[in-house]
């Protein structure tokens, strides 16, 4: 369970997000593979004291479901193949659902972990398609993990890079360098002033954070974040993706929390 707040910055804006997501993984066999079935839902809950020239009444709230569907395999003696497949709705929702409200991402890697090694290292290599970055191809992606010191850690990749101090077995203060952002179906449509109609608002940042985690047991821990967007485009677009109306582009702060069970 997480909790966002992007404070009111120049332009006027600000954004509150309220995040539950649970994954179960179920073994199928001895082989150690899995099935992997999930629920991800964000609500955001935006705020505007800026005159805007156009109807912000279904700017206000907005949803994202996820159904996460995966399988993990043991493809050798050292790596794993992981699938997973991720049907989207995303949408101010104000006339139930919709044809546009939907999406669809995939993701396929290969994982290799050794957690019991003198220094523990994890390393994913993969392509992953998303429907809402308008390319149609898959994109690659990699993620580098190692604990090269019993006090410390890294972690190099996107969507997040970060270096970690383990204070001790409860404590750990990370700098973490990390991309964020949404792209949610705006049912209605919005008339913009030039004729343009925007049926689309996304979100894309990258932030500098400063993370605290405090381990209330080996599977539970709580998280604070407190950052700034280094980069930041709030933008209304068009039935192509198209930008049509820019909502924000200044720097913002950023606040972040929440709890976290491990089970897996």
């Amino acid at each position: 369970m997480e909790y966002l707040n992007i404070p009111e910055n120049d332009t006027g804006i600000k954004t509150q997000r309220y995040k539950a997501l649970i994954n179960l993984p179920i073994k199928l066999n001895e082989k150690k593979d899995y099935l992997i079935t999930g629920l991800e839902y964000n609500r955001f809950d935006m705020g505007y004291s800026a005159d805007l020239p156009f109807d912000k009444s279904e700017l206000i709230r907005f949803h994202v479901l996820d159904l996460n569907l995966g399988f993990i395999t043991k493809w050798n003696e050292n790596w794993n193949l992981v699938t997973i497949l991720t049907p989207r709705f995303a949408s101010n929702f104000v006339s139930g659902t919709i044809t546009d409200d939907f999406f669809m991402n995939a993701t396929a890697t290969f994982w290799k972990e050794r957690a019991d090694a003198d220094k523990p290292y994890r390393i994913v290599l993969g392509l992953t398609y998303n429907s809402t970055t308008g390319l149609p191809v898959p994109l690659p992606l990699v993620n580098y993990y190692r604990k090269f010191h019993p006090n410390w850690s890294f972690t190099f990749g996107i969507p997040k890079s970060s270096i970690k101090h383990h204070i001790n077995n409860r404590h750990s203060l990370e700098m973490a360098l990390l991309l964020d952002g949404y792209f949610i179906n705006l049912q209605n449509g919005i008339e913009l002033e030039n004729g343009q109609v925007a049926s689309k608002i996304s979100l894309t940042s990258l932030l500098g954070t400063l993370v605290y985690q405090y381990n209330i047991s080996k599977r539970m821990s709580i998280f604070a974040m407190l950052g700034k967007t280094i980069v930041q485009e709030g933008m209304l677009r068009n039935d192509d993706q198209g930008k049509v109306y820019l909502l924000n582009d200044e720097s913002n702060f950023y606040i972040r929390t929440g709890f976290k069970i491990g089970i897996f």
